[in-house]
């Protein structure tokens, strides 16, 4: 035999994580590193670049991280270093005080339920605007002080990071978050180890390790399946936000409404108002059902009373076609066991998710929402108007103007976006109150007393930082996939401080149009080369790996980006996350939105920049419909001239143009001799003091408190109290009418003979009816309804007038009407019958609708 010169099997390796001892003085440093509470407090923040800048940037902001890679001789010099010592028990002392105020009573405790959280660039469990939202919601439940507990999941791999081709092309990259490297901790059951969540599915069961993350004073707990005692198919369940095929979706979104409310139970978390963020939690209302059938002994329209009065569903979407649906057969294989738990038949169970009951529609997790909640509503006016079109066809019988589907219009946590420059220019000139009134119009106006200078050298001090941040950050991919390592130091040193930058930074859906500025290049060429009036526009954005449309378009802005005539006048940026967002929303100067109207829901990016004296040039739609104020930002209109969109689109870029040409970049380069133009500051202090303090999350919080949480809770507390004694005889009330409404008999009815003949302003219209309820309890309203459609609008207006009811002879009851006619135009005329309670919230607690023959 000959010996082999050498020879090695393959290296076995295990990882071990080797970490510093932290000394007992700094032990604080790692409680407030496991509190998001740093996030949007720059002194935290501040202090721990200061224990060590370049450990700060290279682990992209993360406190936790850096505290494991810090040497023991660093740390060993900070207990030594008596400033630094000092702003340490500072900052800790703030945080403590924070963290130990009581929690308030008078806003009603509620469960919040999300995909997603954009919390931190960190912590990658969000997407986009929904999860920011979402984020930024709990970050002002906190500020406020609010009984609030959120659930979600911990993805290994969130959302994908972005990377460019050398020719273009989107590049998704998913890498494994490491768990121990973040701010958040292992939930341990009463016994101290790791609690495991039971979550049986049909046939099977799923086991969920629970993470809590501190944000602030919230819990945001967490659920993961990725570990041992689960399949490889179910370990896939919380791998990927918004990833795998729609079974996949469908055990998400189960997990978190079937496992949510379990994960609460099991945490012994109770609380008045149930709020689903979009349609992904609706199936939260499921489980409360069987819980109440269970343990209250409650039958399934008794518990649907309960459990509607403390549930709120908020759509963020503005078309049928983004809502989930799933077909009958898969969401048989997962649902298939509840309708027995429930007391009722599965044709029941699919019917609650259908706009159209008996019909083979698939199971819109929208509709059982709406189905399954007291309330809804948009996030914006429009998109509430929008919504109440959307969802007309669950309450036939009604029109969309009567539609009780609300709104609250999205805002922003200032103290995450702001940046910490505009947060100590705010301090100084506004005061510190600020924080906790920033609803409070007065307060902002106090803008307006500021030196202009001052308000130019923090925007100054932005751009020169957003420019720094773009050399430093991106010099490096370029190189690699750009080619052309020449091409890229022109870029890097093309990038001006000094120019007009336009800002464009979201999700790349075709409806957002980042296409409409390319519109046409020669004209755009001229506007970006004009050597008086430099401009330079920056786009970034993701599309999701699916979406083919928004992977070309932003193949098609790099490729125009590195045509001669716009190298280093557009730059793409990859990878657009919460850190980049945040360089960007604060250091261009105007920030451009573009969307197809009616589809942008809200939009919160504009709000952002607004918080950084960046102004809005945008169509009006989302937000920018209500906050668009002259004098303070720029506005295409929101009607359309053209049914064709390419015409609207090729309308729109022109307008776009036009405006850039004549009206923005006139005003920004008229500058004085300190070099800033103080028209431009002008609109910057209208900006702040007109615009701001209606779009923060306060404002949004106030909101939902006062136009939904009050109402739900007391609602709840009234049905639930005595044995749920209320619930009870709503649903016996409501099972009567359904019972028996199609036994409603048309005694009588009369109208003046001119109604049909022609009326005139003034005229009396009078009308009679007589009903026989037969075996109906309770009463019934009667109204005529007047129509008047205008076909150029195309729109509807709908007014009416309730009848009065004059009499009841046993089942027999009689109704009168005498109204003077106030409008002219082509109007239709209609009766309708309804059931009338005092105790529903609204109509379409209890949809029935019967139109009269006449």
């Amino acid at each position: 035999m000959k010996i082999k010169a050498n020879y090695a099997n393959e290296p076995f390796w295990k990882e071990s994580n080797i970490h510093s001892k932290m000394p007992k003085e700094l032990k604080i440093l790692d409680e407030i590193a496991h509190n998001l509470w740093w996030v949007w407090n720059y002194e935290a923040a501040e202090l721990f670049s200061k224990i060590d800048r370049e450990l700060w940037d290279s682990t992209e902001g993360n406190p936790v991280l850096l505290l494991k890679r810090l040497s023991y001789k660093r740390l060993e010099a900070i207990t030594k270093d008596e400033t630094l010592m000092e702003t340490i028990h500072k900052v800790y002392a703030k945080f403590r005080a924070y963290i130990e105020e009581p929690k308030r009573t008078d806003i009603p405790s509620v469960a919040y339920f999300s995909m997603e959280y954009g919390l931190a660039n960190i912590l990658k469990i969000y997407s986009g605007g929904l999860g920011v939202l979402a984020g930024d919601y709990i970050k002002e439940a906190s500020d406020m002080n609010v009984d609030l507990t959120a659930i979600g999941f911990l993805y290994r791999y969130g959302y994908f990071n972005q990377s460019l081709s050398i020719d273009g092309q989107q590049v998704a990259d998913y890498e494994p978050q490491r768990f121990e490297h973040l701010p958040i901790q292992q939930v341990l059951d009463e016994n101290g180890l790791p609690l495991i969540l039971e979550v049986p599915y049909n046939n099977f069961k799923v086991w969920c390790n629970v993470w809590c993350v501190n944000v602030g004073r919230i819990k945001l707990y967490l659920m993961d399946t990725d570990i041992d005692a689960n399949s490889e198919w179910d370990r896939a369940i919380t791998a990927q936000l918004y990833g795998g095929d729609n079974e996949n979706r469908l055990k998400q979104e189960y997990l978190l409404g079937i496992g949510g409310i379990r994960l609460l139970n099991r945490l012994g978390i109770r609380k008045q108002i149930y709020h689903c963020n979009e349609g992904h939690a609706a199936l939260i209302n499921v489980q409360r059902l069987v819980d109440y059938i269970r343990n209250a002994n409650l039958n399934f329209n008794e518990a649907m009373e309960v459990v509607r009065a403390s549930a709120l569903y908020t759509c963020h979407t503005p078309v049928p076609a983004g809502h989930d649906y799933f077909e009958e057969p898969l969401f048989n294989k997962y649902m298939s066991q509840f309708p027995a738990k429930l007391g009722i038949s599965w044709q029941d169970f699919m019917d609650m998710g259908r706009a159209n009951p008996g019909t083979n529609e698939k199971f819109s997790m929208s509709v059982f929402a709406l189905n399954t909640s007291q309330e809804a509503n948009g996030v914006s006016y429009l998109h509430g108007e929008v919504s109440k079109k959307m969802f007309a066809p669950v309450w036939k019988g009604y029109f969309p103007g009567e539609m009780h589907v609300g709104y609250v219009t999205n805002g922003v946590h200032m103290p995450t976006w702001a940046a910490s420059e505009w947060r100590k220019f705010y301090e100084k000139n506004l005061g510190d109150a600020l924080y906790k009134d920033q609803s409070n119009s007065a307060i902002w106006e106090k803008i307006y007393q500021v030196e202009d200078e001052e308000i130019w050298e923090v925007r100054k001090t932005l751009k020169h930082r957003l420019v720094k941040y773009i050399r430093e950050s991106f010099k490096d991919n370029w190189l690699k996939n750009q080619g052309d390592p020449f091409k890229v130091v022109s870029i890097l040193e093309r990038i001006n401080p000094n120019a007009l930058l336009i800002g464009f930074g979201r999700r790349f859906a075709t409806y957002k149009r980042a296409h409409l500025l390319f519109t046409d290049l020669e004209r755009l060429s001229k506007i970006v080369n004009n050597p008086d009036y430099p401009v330079q526009i920056i786009y970034t954005g993701k599309a999701h790996p699916a979406d083919g449309g928004g992977q070309g378009l932003i193949k098609k802005i790099v490729e125009i980006s590195r045509r001669p005539e716009f190298l280093g006048k557009i730059i793409f940026l990859e990878n657009y996350d919460m850190r980049l967002a945040k360089r960007l929303i604060s250091g261009v100067d105007i920030w451009l939105n573009t969307p197809t109207r009616p589809l942008e829901a809200s939009g919160t990016s504009g709000e952002k920049a607004e918080m950084n004296g960046v102004l809005n040039f945008s169509v009006l739609d989302g937000w920018w419909y209500e906050g668009y104020r002259e004098g303070a930002g720029w506005a295409l209109t929101e009607k359309r001239t053209y049914d064709n969109q390419q015409f609207q689109d090729e309308l729109d870029a022109a307008t776009i143009y036009s405006m850039l040409e004549n009206e923005v970049i006139p005003l920004y380069y008229a500058k004085n001799n300190k070099g800033f133009s103080p028209e431009w500051v002008q609109y910057i202090k209208n900006s702040i003091a007109q615009i701001v303090p209606h779009y923060t999350t306060r404002r949004m919080f106030e909101d939902y408190v006062e136009r939904f949480y009050r109402k739900l809770a007391n609602r709840s507390i009234s049905l639930s109290a005595n044995d749920f004694t209320k619930a009870k005889e709503i649903a016996v009330w409501k099972r009567n009418v359904a019972e028996n409404w199609d036994s409603i008999e048309v005694v009588s009815i009369q109208f003046d003979d001119n109604i049909l003949k022609g009326l005139e302003i003034g005229d009396t219209v009078r009308a009679s009816i007589v009903l026989n309820k037969h075996a109906i309890k309770g009463d019934l309203g009667v109204e005529v309804v007047q129509l008047h459609s205008d076909p150029v609008s195309k729109s509807e207006t709908v007014k009416v007038f309730k009848m009065n009811l004059d009499k009841t002879e046993g089942s027999t009851v009689y109704y009168s009407l005498e109204s003077e006619l106030s409008d002219a135009g082509p109007f239709k005329f209609g009766v309708r019958i309804y059931p009338d309670n005092s105790d529903l919230p609204h109509r379409m607690d209890l949809a029935y609708v019967k139109w009269i023959h006449f």
